[in-house]
């Protein structure tokens, strides 16, 4: 599964930094670029903060804490043994990376570099965001959908709990 989980965490990773990339060199800043109407929206923003431009004086610490985020994923990855806890741990590595990279390398400096968002899609949230973030997003969804299911990172199945 550890072989699966960088899979998944290479392709998020690279298909993230690539569209960033694509992001910065042809959208400029703050404009609105209409994909399909106001259903979906490009709008390339730099994000000193968290979600929703949450904490913008404190990106160093998101940065610190993404780095333990790594340490803690590359740490944990030799115990998984189910494909869906390894898409999970490779969707949520991918994604950590894919911010981290940024506020390692973009402006304005190491470690407090701002994050580029550019999906925003107004009819479901109010916030703009990049490809690692949904990554990050889905790992938690299917977390919630494995821990519900009672699925082991071991690819073990608990019993459902009888009421009464």
């Amino acid at each position: 599964m550890l072989a699966l989980l960088v899979a998944v965490a290479v392709a998020v990773l690279t298909a993230d930094q690539v569209v960033k990339a694509w992001v910065v060199a042809t959208l400029p800043e703050g404009v609105p670029h209409p994909v399909i109407g106001n259903l979906l929206i490009f709008e390339h923003v730099a994000n000193p903060g968290a979600a929703f431009s949450l904490a913008t004086g404190a990106t160093w610490v998101f940065s610190i804490i993404a780095v333990a985020v790594v340490v803690f994923l590359v740490w944990f990855a030799r115990r998984i043994r189910s494909v869906a806890w390894g898409v999970l741990f490779g969707l949520l590595l991918g994604g950590t990376l894919g911010n981290l990279t940024d506020r390692l390398t973009r402006p304005p400096g190491f470690g407090v570099g701002h994050v580029v968002d550019f999906i925003l899609v107004p009819w479901l949230l109010p916030a703009i965001f990049n490809l690692a973030d949904s990554a990050i997003v889905i790992s938690m969804c299917l977390f919630v959908l494995l821990t519900l299911l009672g699925r082991g990172i071991d690819g073990s199945r608990r019993p459902a709990r009888s009421k009464g």
